[in-house]
């Protein structure tokens, strides 16, 4: 998430009340988790496992819960709870705004796009042209929708990402301020879920099509050409790259990369990054004429073991 206008690292540590390290008028352009980070953005670290991963990404303000020797380059925000004031900020920059109307005055809705009764358009939504939205279907502040899309009754785009931290009194959720983005001639299916980012976009490519019952995660970026048939269930921050097939009810764990043209079986658990070009099947996933020999020879045992007495 990029801030409106560039803030110092002064006015950062106002916000949130800590202390810094680094120059007053050290330029702080946005905000982000640590897999889409550039020079410029903040990155919040809590945990000493992470700490080199954080001070050596690309981010060049690290907000952690100690002080450490601060990178050549960067500035330092130290805070006793980096999770608690991370959303403190997003609270800042991206405040909840809530409406009073069905579709706000500040979205902007394409030439020629139809919008069915009963859905609602948030703030700071955009539509492009000739799109068709089905009744029911909710539209979260900020989301952008191509050109040529269609989204059929009972859909959600921009929900909160489900990712919380464990604290002794219960969960404590890490506030949502990124997007939902469709690209154009993307087709999306009846009661679905699309997660917006924590900081960035959660990406449809443009000609997917995505069947009923289908959930994406927040901040997965799935490519151009895709077909996601019903049930499946994304987590967050998977890759998923150009043509690929997931068949009904695949599941997959986060943060792995779906290579492009893989074709992924019903039923398929996908426990770790796949390669394109290549069909897959099982939990855990594997080449799917290797799972199908296994399943072949399992059925063999009985006869395997009458042949042993």
């Amino acid at each position: 998430m990029k801030f409106s206008r560039i803030h110092t690292l002064k006015e950062i540590a106002a916000i949130i009340g800590c202390h810094y390290v680094g120059a007053d008028d050290f330029a702080v352009h946005g905000m982000n988790e640590i897999h889409v980070v550039t020079p410029g953005d903040i990155v919040f670290v809590d945990h000493p496992k992470y700490y080199d991963k954080a001070l050596q990404s690309a981010a060049t303000i690290v907000l952690i819960n100690k002080e450490v020797a601060c990178p050549e380059g960067k500035a330092l925000l130290i805070s006793d709870d980096p999770f608690r004031d991370f959303n403190t900020l997003t609270k800042h920059f991206r405040p909840f705004v809530a409406a009073n109307v069905s579709v706000s005055a500040s979205s902007t809705i394409g030439k020629n796009t139809v919008i069915q009764p009963n859905c609602f358009i948030g703030n700071n939504v955009t539509i492009g042209d000739n799109c068709l939205l089905h009744a029911n279907v909710i539209v979260y502040d900020n989301t952008v929708i191509g050109n040529n899309v269609i989204i059929h009754s009972g859909t959600i785009l921009g929900a909160d990402a489900f990712y919380y931290k464990k604290r002794p009194e219960g969960f404590d959720q890490l506030l949502s301020g990124g997007r939902v983005v469709i690209e154009d001639n993307v087709g999306i299916g009846a009661l679905c879920t699309i997660d917006k980012g924590v900081t960035g976009d959660t990406t449809i490519g443009a000609g997917t099509k995505i069947d009923n019952q289908v959930h994406v995660g927040h901040d997965t970026v799935i490519g151009k050409k895709c077909l996601i048939a019903s049930q499946t269930g994304i987590a967050g921050c998977v890759i998923i790259e150009d043509e690929v097939t997931l068949w009904g009810q695949v599941g997959t764990t986060s943060g792995i990369t779906i290579g492009a043209k893989a074709v992924v079986l019903g039923q398929t658990g996908v426990t770790k990054s796949i390669e394109g070009g290549k069909s897959y099947f099982g939990t855990p996933v594997e080449e799917s004429r290797e799972k199908l020999k296994q399943l072949a020879n399992v059925k063999r045992i009985p006869d395997i073991l009458n042949k042993i007495k």
